[in-house]
């Protein structure tokens, strides 16, 4: 009998299917903003997390509350250096301040669609840093180091120490603690930082200057 035949076809169930279905919907809509006019490069995932690099964006309001903090600590006319901590230069880029500029330090060569304010960083060579980024000449550092080891806290130290006047806020795991007083002398802050996709390990802001985060 030919109807038998259609029996062994595997079926995705409905679930599955629904789930395919907006997957690629999702994918549409992104290539879709790509190519329009409304399109904001500058948005939290318009370039997507990189699981391989340890990527994990701030979810809109954190990347909003830090990026405010850097603008009022940083002061008027102020230079802000985002290090490792690409969501938070996305949103400094957005707020489209006048009054103050903003550079991003990154491994991840797709952020050099941003241009001149794009410098490569790989926190394994925490002082291989362009000529023109002049020792203590930001207001303030963020910084957000890829890894949870003292190794990678360590010597992204040594690149904040070395960019900042004085200010320093550092994003990263609660078990950190000890690590990052012992490296940058900095404090736990209160304000919890979200990331938009919830990760196993406890986040913290930690700074070393009376901010508003607290």
């Amino acid at each position: 009998k030919m109807d038998d035949d259609n029996d062994d076809i595997p079926q995705l169930s409905s679930h599955t299917l629904a789930a395919l279905q907006e997957f690629y919907l999702e994918q549409q809509q992104r290539e879709g903003m790509k190519t329009s006019q409304e399109f904001n490069q500058y948005s939290i995932g318009s370039i997507e997390e990189d699981w391989q690099l340890s990527q994990f964006w701030y979810s809109d309001e954190t990347a909003s509350c830090l990026a405010k903090e850097a603008v009022v600590a940083a002061g008027e006319g102020g230079r802000i250096a985002c290090v490792s901590a690409p969501s938070v230069y996305q949103k400094l880029k957005e707020l489209d301040g006048k009054d103050f500029s903003v550079c991003i330090l990154e491994y991840d060569k797709r952020f050099s669609v941003y241009g001149e304010e794009f410098i490569f960083y790989d926190y394994n060579q925490p002082l291989n840093l362009p000529e023109n980024l002049l020792p203590h000449s930001f207001d303030i550092v963020i910084a957000d180091p890829p890894y949870l080891s003292e190794e990678c806290l360590q010597k992204t130290a040594e690149t904040i120490k070395y960019l900042t006047k004085g200010k320093i806020l550092l994003c990263t795991g609660a078990v950190m603690e000890e690590q990052a007083a012992k490296h940058l002398g900095v404090k736990i802050c209160k304000f919890i930082p979200k990331h938009s996709r919830n990760l196993a390990n406890e986040f913290r802001c930690y700074v070393n200057y009376a901010s508003g985060l607290d």
